[in-house]
């Protein structure tokens, strides 16, 4: 790494409401900041559609990576204030990482794409995949202002981003149950979103947090605040990142694209002239160029193409729906009902609607904490507590309050529906499919289905 790679500079300011104020410190990190690929954060929205549930959740990509930016070049502050090394391989703190740990912690989102995990689904993209793409592309500005440093930095960058660095310590700093990624979009969701349930004293566990040859452990004095911070992250999947309207709103939202995608095949000339910048996804044709021409802002146009101009009735529907904020309803079920949501899709049909458009099932899981188990598919990094006579304990073991909670997947299965077939939504008059919504009724307001 050449010397200039240290090169520090008057120290820039942005001013932050989660953080107060971010610094910035390095020449690196302002020139990677005023890249286009980085600047396109801001027109991606961090929480996709919630803001359609929290109406202050507009908050975006762009300022979620300078949080996590800077809680990383805190923790490494802390680190080579605290915990420096003396030799190689004692575990302590080599200040040399310190670049690496900040560029990846500023470019760790930089592939999320427009409404992120939405449009992921239908059009089988990887935003980690795209990130590395970005900083390795040898055409992209991230790639040339990285390989300035050295020619091998893109490649380390991108290898703490894939989890394969040779430092455990520096992996863990930005991905692990505990990091600098996790707890900046806590605190960032809680606060846009509203809610209080994000919070949690981050200036505690960055005080109790020290490297160990094997990645990041955390003092015992500091126990409790680590546990404030995992009880934090399950109730914000269970109050705010698995709320059912805002997974109604991402429904909706597949279901538009995908009708557009249906339709495109046979008539290619109206999208060309609507929504050109997805032509390259519906052919299932695209580059990282076209990938990058996408943001919320520009998929948000062309639906209100779509409803003044397209003579699809499903496609001006479901464009209706999502720019007027008519979430599809939903009722939650379990793995052995089945037969019965079948049964409410065949109503759902009967009563004149496209299911594969108006009906979908959702399903939202998580671990709020884990222990590692090396044979699961996505084995965790856990969570250790170091005692003053230098023993260490996993977290759960330490914790009855985690240990509770350890290994326990929260979350639902729904279907999702038509608001207006939903139990009270209807006028009391008869009508010609009064039997049928009748039984749609009864199935999902009193039956094994259950409404919310």
């Amino acid at each position: 790494m050449s010397l200039s790679s240290q090169q520090t500079i008057r120290e820039k300011i942005f001013l932050d409401p989660v953080h107060s104020e971010i610094r910035v410190q390095h020449q690196v990190i302002l020139d990677l900041i005023n890249t286009p690929e980085f600047q396109r954060l801001r027109r991606i929205k961090q929480l996709g559609t919630a803001h359609l549930t929290f109406h202050g959740a507009v908050h975006n990509r762009f300022s979620h990576c300078l949080g996590v930016y800077d809680i990383a070049r805190r923790i490494c502050d802390r680190f080579v204030r605290n915990y420096p090394s003396q030799s190689e391989g004692d575990g302590l703190w080599d200040d040399s990482e310190r670049l690496v740990v900040l560029c990846a912690a500023l470019l760790h989102d930089i592939g999320h794409g427009a409404f992120s995990h939405t449009f992921e689904k239908l059009f089988d993209t990887d935003h980690e995949a795209i990130t590395r793409q970005i900083i390795l592309n040898d055409e992209s500005q991230v790639h040339k202002i990285l390989a300035a440093i050295s020619d091998d930095f893109p490649q380390k960058v991108a290898a703490v981003i894939d989890h394969t660095y040779p430092n455990p310590q520096v992996v863990q700093l930005i991905s692990s149950q505990c990091d600098a990624d996790r707890m900046d979009y806590l605190l960032r969701d809680s606060y846009f979103t509203g809610t209080h349930y994000g919070t949690f004293d981050l200036n505690r566990i960055l005080r109790v947090m020290r490297p160990t040859k094997n990645g990041i452990i955390f003092n015992e004095a500091g126990m409790h605040a680590v546990e404030d911070y995992v009880v934090s992250r399950y109730q914000m999947y269970m109050q705010v990142y698995f709320h059912p309207v805002s997974r109604g709103m991402e429904v909706l939202l597949s279901r538009l694209l995908a009708r557009a995608q249906a339709l495109y095949k046979d008539n290619p000339k109206y999208f060309v002239k609507t929504s050109p910048f997805l032509l390259p996804f519906f052919q299932e044709n695209w580059t990282l160029t076209d990938y990058l021409h996408l943001d919320d802002g520009v998929l948000e146009t062309y639906f209100q193409h779509w409803l003044a101009t397209s003579d699809d009735p499903i496609l001006t529907d479901l464009a209706h729906r999502y720019i007027n904020r008519k979430p599809f309803k939903s009722v939650t079920y379990e793995p052995e009902d089945q037969d019965l949501v079948a049964e409410v899709k065949e109503k759902i049909q009967a009563l004149g609607y496209d299911i594969t458009y108006y009906t979908a099932q959702n399903s939202n899981f998580d671990l709020p904490y884990d222990f590692y188990r090396p044979n699961a598919k996505k084995p965790r990094t856990q969570l250790e507590i170091i005692s003053k006579d230098g023993t260490t304990t996993e977290l759960s073991q330490a914790s009855q309050l985690i240990r509770a909670v350890t290994g326990q997947e929260i979350g639902d299965q729904r279907l999702y529906f038509p608001s207006e077939l939903y139990a009270g939504k209807n006028p009391d008059k008869l009508n010609l499919f009064q039997p049928l919504l009748d039984d749609l009724h009864q199935m999902t307001g009193t039956g094994k289905l259950k409404p919310s």
